[in-house]
């Protein structure tokens, strides 16, 4: 009914500065309750044409101001955010499904920080020189923008996410078309509302909400879009190289995980505990870097379980905007049916579940019956070939087998198809330093978990993906660089 449709928030592209309306359109669920919220535009090839066109048209204003320039705006950009934190962190709770806690501490906090990092960091690359004094020549490098970017973002951290691409590939001087998943628009259009007021020039930030079938292969199979950066599912990633292929085009691609936590018996366990629970349960486990593989060595598996599984009890699953609950809804129907559905077929093998799905009650507030909520489960006895040790869940889900040795372990946690990150925890440093060199994984933490130096180059190895980002590597990413030779 239309008294129905008008109270929905309708959201619109932003294309060359303008919000743009959609022939037609998509609904958006609110996790938490099951409603229909959001109508998100279900664009295609002609809204991403004219989002590139905008693009490519700005091009030659905004490649050719300085870095400081660009520094200042996006300096700027970051403020508006943070100045709105609050209203951008419900907006990203009640869209997404997680915690309003999450949303205020994580998401937006590291939004702001994409922009401040890359607004910093883009005033302090320099470039290569060598000298051949015997042929009198002197050699030297240059970095320029490649153009326009199209930028693909997922649907677990979805500012956040869409930022860390954004903020560098503007600051290096390039524009961008930018797809956010569309089961979470909501900031990405809320953020598009600040570019003018930031001093973005129009068409610099260009944003088309839809699908990955239809707005996402569009943007890929664009011959104006020379880079592609992506974060999502290994399959979807496997289409855009076929897709990207006869353009040539440069691809930065993060995929997904399947994250072991190795657990010695001299860990400390006052740490370990809640740790490997934030890695485990975290935005409902709903982050590539989650730990859904916990190796424990012999001496303390029984221990470390019986404590682990007490605490994951504790955590609280129920209404994200309620600042107490500790785990919000997942994404969608489909989603919580999917994560379910490996809790059944580790049960079908003979795996113990002990708490969590199918094992305790989950007791809903009211409002919250028909959300997608799922409490933290945890499973022992699970053999390294079952699909739950060997397939990303991304869900509140985690595994816990027993280990003997270290040349056990490491065979073990290396023999899945994804390398993206990995926990170790020992209190002996040369262990620390010998496990860490032989996991196959691009980010290796050691008694701690999620600690990142946005310095440093972030990425996984294996169908966890290819290339890295970070300071110098997003730059290197989004620039072009051209050795010139003077002979004098």
């Amino acid at each position: 009914t239309m008294a129905h449709s008008k109270a929905l928030l309708v959201l619109e592209n932003f294309i060359g500065g303008k919000f743009v309306p959609c022939s037609s359109y998509i609904d958006s669920y609110n996790p938490s309750t099951g409603d229909v919220y959001c109508r998100v535009p279900d664009s295609g090839k002609e809204e991403v044409e004219a989002a590139v066109r905008s693009a490519k048209a700005a091009f030659p204003i905004w490649s050719s101001k300085s870095p400081l320039e660009r520094s200042q705006i996006l300096n700027k950009l970051a403020d508006l955010i943070e100045h709105d934190l609050e209203a951008f962190a419900q907006a990203e709770s009640k869209d997404q499904g997680k915690t309003i806690t999450f949303a205020r501490t994580v998401d937006i906090p590291r939004a702001v920080y994409n922009f401040r990092f890359f607004a910093s960091s883009i005033l302090h690359h320099t470039t290569e020189c060598t000298e051949m004094a015997t042929m009198g020549c002197m050699h030297y490098t240059s970095r320029a923008p490649v153009g326009v970017a199209g930028l693909i973002s997922p649907w677990n951290l979805p500012l956040y996410l869409l930022t860390w691409k954004i903020a560098p590939a503007i600051a290096c001087g390039n524009t961008v078309v930018a797809k956010p998943s569309e089961m979470t628009s909501v900031t990405a259009w809320m953020m598009c509302k600040l570019l003018e007021k930031a001093g973005v020039p129009h068409g610099v930030v260009n944003i088309v909400f839809g699908t990955g079938t239809k707005a996402g292969e569009a943007l890929i199979c664009h011959p104006d879009v020379p880079l592609i950066s992506f974060t999502g599912s290994t399959l979807t990633a496997q289409r855009i190289t076929e897709k990207s292929a006869p353009h040539c085009k440069r691809l930065s691609l993060e995929l997904g995980g399947k994250n072991p936590a190795i657990i010695f018996n001299d860990a400390d366990l006052t740490q370990c505990i809640p740790t490997t629970l934030r890695s485990s349960f975290a935005n409902q486990g709903e982050i590539c870097l989650c730990t859904s593989r916990i190796f424990v060595q012999r001496g303390i598996y029984s221990e470390f379980l019986k404590r682990f599984v007490a605490e994951a009890k504790k955590w609280k699953v129920g209404n994200p905007s309620d600042p107490t609950v500790n785990v919000g809804a997942l994404i969608s129907k489909e989603h919580l049916e999917k994560v379910r559905s490996y809790v059944k077929k580790a049960q079908a093998e003979g795996a113990r579940v002990l708490c969590g799905e199918g094992v305790d009650s989950l007791a809903l507030p009211t409002g919250n019956q028909k959300g997608y909520f799922m409490l933290p489960t945890v499973i022992a006895e699970v053999k390294d070939e079952s699909c739950c040790m060997q397939e990303e869940i991304f869900g509140p889900v985690t595994c816990v087998v027993a280990f003997d040795t270290e040349e056990e372990v490491i065979e073990r946690a290396n023999s899945v198809k994804y390398g993206l990150a990995a926990t170790v925890w020992s209190s002996n440093v040369g262990r620390v330093h010998r496990v860490a060199q032989r996991l196959q994984a691009g980010l290796v933490w050691t008694n701690c978990w999620l600690v990142r130096d946005l310095n440093l180059p972030f990425g996984g190895m294996k169908a966890s993906g290819i290339g890295r980002e970070g300071a110098k590597d997003s730059y290197e990413f989004f620039t072009e660089v051209k050795t010139i030779t003077i002979k004098h």
